[in-house]
């Protein structure tokens, strides 16, 4: 058990099985150029870190080789577009997510949101998640000049929010999350059953790894 001020959060993997939505947005970017959809299974695997790698990888797939710069700046318009239209419908919850942040936020902890998601996506989502009031500071992967597993996300939370790093506590799936923090001189708190690029998260050696997100409330010591 630990005692924390602050907890961030990652989005997708961590609160929110995305990669419907996501499979949509790539398969409508491949259909406009031409090249044949992926699979639901195929997206979930290239998700993590961020829309640019997402678009990389699911050009490379569909083509056989990675794209030029000019090609992946067009596919990645495309797939904003598309995603717009996708991104804050049939949002799947995790079994706890939205029991465990209510009492989270009734225990006093303090909540943040870090995702490398592009921010233009983020006040929607929180909106159609009935979570907009939930989280103090949400930031997207342009948010700043770094993204995860850059540490600079976390430490730029801690500063605004004026919580030490040693009081905060990173949730999320991914190495990305755990170097991010690890970096930050933070704790991390990291679950199973996000996208991880198919390895087990606990090969990233997170402090805690965690089956179900309500197993935070007795980390917390809630």
């Amino acid at each position: 058990m630990a005692d924390f001020d602050l907890v961030q959060f990652d989005l997708d993997g961590t609160l929110i099985d995305s990669v419907p939505q996501l499979a949509e947005a790539i398969n409508d970017m491949l259909a406009s150029l031409g090249h044949a959809t992926q699979t639901v299974d195929a997206v979930r695997h290239w998700v993590g870190n961020g829309a640019d790698m997402l678009v990389q990888r699911a050009l490379t797939a569909a083509r056989g080789e990675a794209p030029d710069a000019e090609l992946h700046r067009h596919a990645r318009g495309l797939f904003d577009e598309a995603y717009a239209g996708h991104a804050d419908g049939a949002l799947v919850f995790y079994p706890g997510v939205l029991d465990t942040l209510e009492r989270l936020r009734s225990a006093g902890k303090r909540l943040a949101l870090i995702t490398n998601k592009p921010y233009r996506f983020v006040p929607g989502i929180l909106a159609a998640a009935g979570l907009s009031s939930h989280f103090e500071l949400a930031l997207g992967g342009d948010s700043l000049a770094e993204k995860k597993p850059s540490p600079a996300p976390l430490l730029h939370v801690c500063e605004r929010l004026d919580v030490s790093p040693a009081r905060s506590l990173m949730v999320g799936d991914s190495e990305n999350d755990v170097l991010a923090a690890k970096a930050a001189g933070m704790a991390v708190a990291a679950l199973t059953y996000g996208y991880n690029y198919g390895r087990p998260i606990a090969d990233s050696q997170p402090d805690w790894v965690l089956d179900d997100f309500a197993a935070l409330v007795p980390l917390l010591r809630i």
